[in-house]
């Protein structure tokens, strides 16, 4: 099957081809590093993780660029009070950010642009929307009016004569002839960063800098752009209105966004002691891995409330999952194919990709693979298990791990000697019916993170989460 993804803009599933028949361009909106990201954008952010992989699981090449803005009036005012420049002040969270991702196994994209690092594209953008008849100024600033571009307002389907102003843009209160138009360029201001230009000097609206930098790196127009729903407006529509105003054509043929994050029930908020950053919950003592498996279990056109109840269902999920691969790892080779479960694997297969082609449906794909679990383990009971199913089963995970990224596919290797060691000393003293002993060696091992479990085919160990 093909992958289908639902377009923001057409609100309709449609199948995705490369605008160039082969390879899959895709932007999606960075963090702005003016401070930790918290999980409500890290869901966003495992979306678009997920949707990569996914696009290579399929067998596309792929070109991701994410952005990360570097300048804006947060970062701006905090740059101040911090008595740091831009560039010391972002640099901070900037690496916190990476820090971050690789630890929630988000892969980095081909091309990571900075905005204070593409002005001259900006201003070039610019440039091409006033001579067109886009813009106008007011006290040194640039802005553009939305009243000249028609299709203003198709991406978000809003009703804009009921639209309040957006309070990011015009913190600094520039006079505007429409209360919904939007800056460009902003006039310089005393004590603020500025760059001189042929604008005149200041610096760059925040809805320019993704406009400039896809374009750049991706051309006029590109397959997939992603975000939360609260960049949808303004933010994307007026990206839409900035980039067709210059180039004329469509700009993106997916826009693909993610829902909110509720935490306990209720709207995330600094007020509410409830905008928690990777580093509080871990801190709380929280799994990554299990964050991550949470934040892509329910699809992502669904509102998901965070719990750190269902956190702790998560690691349990994840358990279960690892601990079925160890026991399937364990089938031995001489063991004969069970045909019926050999076309079990290849049904779960299909329904784990029919899931993910379905507009990245993660939750029907994951009940493929725990339904295959739960009916294995009951031929594993009978040994009716063959090593041929062994292999298909571990290719299976394998391979939905590629998407997922969270399971413990690769078989875990011990290499501490002393560690070895006890092992076979406890298997030594279970075998003399010591069993004093053994427990001791058990709790010993447990303390250094390895966790022993007897069954039928001997002692199994694997490291504790």
């Amino acid at each position: 099957m093909a992958l289908r993804v639902y377009s923001t803009q057409t609100r309709q599933v449609q199948e995705l081809k490369p605008l160039d028949g082969r390879t899959v361009h895709m932007y999606t909106c960075g963090p702005t590093v003016y401070d930790f990201v918290h999980i409500g954008n890290f869901r966003t952010f495992i979306l678009q993780d997920l949707l990569r992989r996914y696009i290579k699981y399929k067998g596309f090449p792929l070109l991701h660029v994410m952005n990360m803005t570097d300048v804006d009036d947060k970062i701006i005012n905090n740059a101040r009070k911090a008595g740091l420049s831009i560039k010391e002040y972002t640099a901070q969270y900037a690496r916190a950010f990476f820090e971050d991702i690789e630890k929630l196994r988000i892969e980095t994209p081909e091309i990571i642009p900075y905005a204070t690092e593409h002005i001259d594209e900006m201003v070039e953008l610019i440039l091409k929307l006033r001579n067109k008849g886009y813009t106008y100024e007011s006290d040194g600033s640039i802005y553009y009016r939305i009243s000249s571009f028609g299709d203003y307002g198709r991406l978000s389907h809003l009703d804009l004569s009921e639209v309040q102003t957006e309070g990011r843009i015009d913190a600094d209160e520039y006079t505007k002839e429409n209360p919904r138009d939007f800056v460009l360029w902003k006039a310089k201001k005393e004590g603020e960063a500025s760059w001189d230009t042929p604008l005149g000097p200041g610096r760059p609206g925040w809805h320019i800098e993704c406009s400039a930098m896809s374009m750049k790196y991706l051309g006029g127009s590109f397959d997939i752009h992603c975000g939360g729903v609260d960049l949808i407006f303004p933010h994307h529509e007026n990206e839409i209105a900035q980039s067709e105003g210059a180039t004329g054509k469509p700009f993106v043929r997916h826009w693909m966004h993610c829902e909110f994050l509720l935490v306990e029930g209720e709207k995330m908020a600094k007020s509410k002691g409830n905008q928690y950053t990777l580093r509080d919950l871990m801190d709380r003592g929280c799994d990554p891995l299990a964050v991550r498996y949470l934040l892509q279990s329910v699809h992502y056109r669904k509102q998901l409330n965070f719990t750190f109840a269902g956190v702790g269902d998560s690691h349990s999920a994840l358990r279960r999952i690892n601990d079925f691969l160890l026991r399937i790892r364990e089938v031995s080779d001489d063991r004969p194919e069970n045909r019926d479960l050999s076309e079990r694997v290849a049904r779960a297969r299909s329904d784990f990709e029919a899931g993910l082609d379905n507009d990245l449906n993660t939750s029907v794909a994951l009940a493929a693979l725990f339904d295959l679990i739960k009916e294995t383990n009951i031929l594993l009971e009978r040994r009716e298990v063959g090593a041929a199913n062994r292999n298909q089963i571990l290719s299976l995970f394998a391979d939905a791990n590629q998407v997922f990224a969270v399971f413990q596919v690769e078989e875990q290797r011990l290499e501490d000697e002393e560690i070895i060691e006890l092992i076979e000393e406890r298997e030594e003293a279970r075998r003399q019916r010591d069993y004093q002993r053994a427990d001791e060696i058990r709790h010993l091992l447990a303390h250094r993170g390895i966790i022993l479990e007897d069954t039928k085919e001997g002692t199994r160990w694997k490291r504790a989460s």
